[in-house]
């Protein structure tokens, strides 16, 4: 723990101007990152006497080692420059704020030559219309199902639309009236894509216009007795309105705004965001937070604003923003949004009416956000705490591991081994430290030896980064290394505790490994999946813990989410060796142009065909790569016909696969978590 005294700056030397400074600790990782006014008079803040600090600030300056600093222009500058350093080094000590789900949004591809309308979650796509995010996935569905009667828009995906289009026949959708079947035709690209944007301009509360054509033609329609053509129109109408219902009149007309609610305690807070767009509740997420820092609830909502449109621009920041505390530099907030908007933003407090009313709703939702976070966290951080100190007690450690590392090791009867490591800080699983091993040293089957290759690779990349920062001096003849900049690393940080997944040979060869790497600060054990036994290097017998144990529980979910990850890796690894195809087995052949070739050709079956003058004449490839692929492809046995069960007959392989080597109708690729150490 360190002393501030120790790295306080000289007087005179931090600037009075506006800034964001880092705090590091003693490996060089940012922990904490904030923005001042005045950096002189911040920076001061830190530095009086650590018992006059509150607490969570105290053990953030005790923790970290030197501060550094950078002066800007603006008040402006100074918040953006802090959201990007807080997304880029992810400091411990600051507020981040948790979806406590993965919302889905209504998506329309505006980006695709035929829209396609579809649930998603994740990161936004350019060139993508989103609405919501909805509190559930059925929700849109729903919608989605009211609203196809009127505009039939594709929803099939990108397999299902191809196959129909070489069949020549749509899919149920199409007979039925809730897609247009542009596969087959029926509508032109531009027809598909106007139905698309109406779709678009309906779900942004554009509805009044639309619903009044609508009603305008069936009356004309009846005056003509075109009673069919009247009743379909007047079901169009009933189909509307239902979908409208389901999202209901909040607030006046043509009102765009999101509305921040906080609740919260002395130890973590929830957000909630109702989204209104034209008067009604188009979306619903929250986020929950440990209060890591010293933060009022103008600061939690100053954090939210950051979070919630640190990414957005243009319509997605809304014209008004409803808060319950505004923060305490309100001007330069205000500033930042209409800068991400292009307009001006309204940031403030609703004082009375309907929009003060729905205030009070979203922070109810706050608060139950808030208690059901706390009923799954177990009693908040005192089971933990209790399940850390446990296994601290049991295994003679000198303080509780706040940080553990896993290690397992999986195959399939000796093929494609691998390995893997996970990570849990404070005993939560930190997945992006998670990190995958290919075992290189030898073939087979061996998961004595395969732990050790892991342990010493992982831990010898620990002793680079260390060399890196100066901890470790340079072997004569080293070159110098370059300052760390702060940013995470892929093993930069030891654990205080490796968990091997096995019993006594797996924590030996773990051991072994740290010994001869010279890392002797780091403790072993094992766990044993037959008793649930604990195993310590050196010892005959293990260390049992009572089945009611709390340090035992954290164990057995640090040495199981190792067997997941590990077993996911492998089932991955396998997949990919099995549906590799001859492309595959070409040296220096990368996926970019693989796929060229098959794009260029139509199929592999027409590349095996083609002469070496007719490779060659694809972008990228010359004349020695395509004798290489040439030659590649001529001693490769070419795979059976494709024949379709049902019928008996033979499929021509006419068109590209969607990935080389993949069976057609297949584009997934196999899911990750995290990076590969190869």
């Amino acid at each position: 723990m360190a002393d501030p005294s120790s790295y306080r700056p000289q007087p005179g030397q931090i600037p009075d101007s506006p800034g964001v400074y880092k705090f590091r600790d003693e490996h060089r990782r940012v922990i904490y990152v904030g923005k001042a006014k005045s950096l002189r008079q911040r920076l001061a803040s830190y530095f009086q006497d650590v018992a006059g600090l509150h607490p969570r600030t105290a053990t953030m300056v005790t923790t970290a080692a030197s501060v550094e600093w950078t002066v800007v222009s603006t008040e402006v500058e100074a918040l953006q420059l802090e959201y990007s350093w807080i997304k880029e080094f992810d400091p411990r000590f600051n507020v981040k704020y948790r979806d406590d789900k993965s919302y889905p949004s209504l998506a329309v591809t505006m980006n695709e030559e035929y829209p396609r309308v579809q649930v998603m979650r994740g990161p936004k796509k350019k060139g993508v219309r989103y609405f919501g995010p909805y509190g559930h996935a059925w929700a849109i569905r729903e919608t989605v199902d009211l609203m196809l009667r009127v505009f039939p828009v594709r929803t099939c995906s990108a397999g299902v639309f191809k196959r129909s289009a070489q069949i020549g026949r749509p899919c149920l959708l199409g007979y039925i009236g809730k897609c247009s079947a542009p596969c087959v035709g029926r509508v032109t690209p531009d027809e598909h894509r106007e139905l698309a944007e109406d779709f678009c301009d309906f779900m942004a509360g554009r509805t009044g216009t639309y619903l009044s054509r609508l009603e305008r033609e069936m009356h004309e329609a009846a005056e003509e007795m075109e009673y069919e053509k009247a009743a379909r129109l007047r079901d169009d109408v009933g189909a509307l309105r239902r979908a409208m219902e389901k999202n209901a009149v909040v607030l006046a007309d043509a009102t765009d705004a999101d509305l921040i609610a906080v609740a919260e305690d002395e130890l973590e807070a929830a957000v909630q965001i109702f989204h209104v767009r034209g008067g009604r509740v188009r979306g619903q997420r929250g986020w929950v937070t440990d209060k890591v820092e010293a933060v009022d609830t103008a600061g939690l909502v100053e954090h939210a604003l950051q979070q919630l449109y640190g990414e957005e621009k243009g319509e997605a920041v809304p014209k008004e923003v409803l808060v319950p505390a505004l923060p305490e530099d309100t001007p330069v907030l205000s500033q930042w949004l209409a800068d991400r908007r292009g307009s001006q933003v309204s940031l403030r407090i609703p004082q009375r009416g309907d929009k003060k009313a729905l205030m009070e709703t979203v922070h109810r939702n706050a608060l139950q956000s808030l208690a059901l976070h706390k009923t799954k966290r177990a009693s908040d951080l005192t089971t933990r705490s209790r399940a850390l100190e446990e296994i601290a007690e049991a295994l003679e450690l000198d303080g509780a591991p706040l940080r553990i590392e896993c290690f397992d090791i999986s195959h399939l009867q000796g093929d494609d081994v691998v390995a893997s490591m996970v990570v849990f800080e404070d005993g939560l699983a930190r997945k992006s430290e998670y990190r995958r091993f290919q075992i290189k040293s030898f073939e087979g089957q061996d998961d004595v030896r395969s732990m050790h290759e892991v342990v010493s690779r992982r831990f010898r990349r620990y002793l680079q980064e260390k060399l890196k920062t100066g901890e470790w001096e340079a072997e004569e003849g080293e070159g110098a290394v370059p300052e760390d900049d702060g940013r995470p690393k892929r093993f930069a940080y030891p654990p205080q505790l490796v968990v091997v997944d096995g019993g006594q040979p797996q924590v030996a060869a773990a051991k072994r490994a740290l010994e001869e790497l010279g890392v002797d600060d780091v403790a072993v054990c094992g766990l044993a999946k037959r008793l649930e036994e604990v195993w310590l290097p050196g010892e005959d017998d293990p260390v049992v813990l009572p089945r009611t144990s709390e340090g035992l529980y954290l164990l057995q979910r640090v040495r199981d989410e190792a067997h997941r990850f590990a077993i996911q890796y492998q089932r991955n690894k396998r997949g990919k060796r099995l549906k590799a195809g001859p492309l595959d087995e070409v040296p220096g052949l990368g996926e970019s142009r693989k796929q060229a070739l098959v794009k260029h050709f139509g199929s592999v079956k027409k590349l095996r065909q083609a002469t070496i003058d007719q490779i060659c004449e694809v972008p990228g490839i010359g004349r020695k790569t395509a004798e290489t692929v040439a030659a590649a492809l001529a001693g490769a046995v070419p795979a059976g016909p494709a024949v379709n069960t049902a019928t008996g007959e033979i499929i021509e392989d006419e068109t590209p696969p969607p990935r080389v080597g993949a069976p057609p109708g297949d584009s997934r690729e196999p899911s990750s978590e995290r990076g590969t150490e190869q």
